[in-house]
């Protein structure tokens, strides 16, 4: 009996003794979290950032060539004219000329229809193009844009072939030289049936291209 005690006793103690060295484990483990430096507690509190997404869109478009920046938006100067030159309906001032220039103009084939002739413009290394303007017409004269700031007094457009620009609807087909072209136009200030009245005039017109 007394040796079963003794290794009773025994165990009791190393018990005791691991309960003892248990708890002096956490009291010390606790000191270290607690002498940790802020930065570390920084880390064990970090939170994210804001964030969020970017949602790009865009279109690529296919185009014969590029319209250069100085042909996009031009500012024509027409001069003086005198009103005795104007005298009778249709009388004109001097004709001004002026360029669509055109780069990059890539090679292929092109099959465009005239809309006033129904007549097919076509190749297989050349692009085509046609212009259309468009503008307030002049009142007594729709052939004619109109302008502000006088009376009696109209725009003429007109191709390089010396044809007439249709307001409002597409030109002649054109084929383009592949790398880089030009198109000529001129304007020309006329005479309409209103009365003369003098002054200063302005006009604003638009166009655009159109490639088949």
């Amino acid at each position: 009996m007394s040796l079963t005690y003794t290794r009773c006793e025994h165990r009791q103690r190393g018990s005791a003794e691991l309960r003892y060295y248990s708890t002096l484990g956490v009291l010390a483990l606790g000191a270290i979290v607690w002498l940790l430096p802020p930065a570390q507690a920084a880390v064990d509190n970090y939170v994210e950032g804001a964030n969020g997404t970017l949602y790009v869109h865009g279109a690529l478009t296919e185009s014969a060539c590029r319209l250069e920046m100085t042909s996009a938006y031009q500012d024509i100067a027409l001069g003086e004219i005198g009103t005795g030159r104007l005298q009778t309906m249709g009388a004109q001032g001097e004709p001004v000329r002026f360029e669509l220039r055109l780069t990059d103009c890539l090679r292929s084939s092109a099959g465009s229809r005239n809309v006033r002739t129904g007549g097919l413009t076509w190749a297989d290394n050349q692009p085509a193009v046609t212009v259309s303007f468009t503008a307030p017409r002049d009142a007594d004269n729709p052939q004619l844009v109109q302008v502000r700031g006088v009376s009696g007094l109209g725009l003429r457009l007109e191709n390089g072939y010396g044809q007439d620009v249709w307001l409002g609807s597409r030109g002649k087909p054109l084929l383009l030289t592949p790398g880089q072209d030009s198109l000529s136009y001129t304007v020309t200030p006329e005479r309409t049936p209103a009365a003369l009245v003098a002054g200063s005039y302005r006009a604003v017109v638009d166009f655009q291209l159109s490639y088949d």
